[in-house]
């Protein structure tokens, strides 16, 4: 089943110390023996959220954007289309216009899950799911989309 992390999931990988940490990193690591096609959009707000809110510097930030480029080498970067249909998903749907944008590049690219804590857990768009993966209850979907792993830690 394939699908993609929203920028919250890999920021919080990144952030030691945040109580989301390690069950990020978990769900980083499964991810990428998984089919997982991330969004052009999500590394970039993963970028920008290092920098701005998290206090780490540019080079850091570079650091641990590349490294998920190469643990997650499929991206998918918007395209006119999405922007149309993130502004229909945000006028009909009520999606900020950033998630909508995120929400249209993965459905165009075949994702049939967004694990984020950032959209109503569970909730489903034109066949997109939403998935909490933080939430205990999930766990038996998580385990149906992303495969084991016992590698390090990205």
């Amino acid at each position: 089943m394939r699908l993609t992390l929203d920028a919250n999931i890999l920021v919080y990988a990144a952030q030691r110390g945040d109580h989301r940490h390690g069950p990020a990193v978990r769900v980083v690591r499964r991810a990428v023996g998984a089919d997982c096609v991330q969004t052009l959009q999500s590394f970039g707000e993963c970028f920008n959220v290092l920098r701005r809110k998290r206090g780490f510097d540019s080079r850091a930030a570079q650091k641990i954007l590349r490294e998920y480029r190469e643990l997650l080498p499929s991206v998918a970067a918007a395209i006119p289309d999405d922007l149309e249909e993130a502004m229909r998903a945000h006028a009909s749907h009520g999606l900020s216009f950033w998630d909508a944008m995120l929400w249209a590049t993965a459905r165009r690219a075949g994702c049939r899950l967004i694990l984020t804590e950032d959209f109503q857990d569970g909730s489903s768009l034109e066949g997109v799911t939403f998935v909490d993966p933080f939430n205990p209850a999930n766990a038996r979907l998580l385990d149906l989309a992303l495969p084991p792993t016992n590698g390090a830690d990205p």
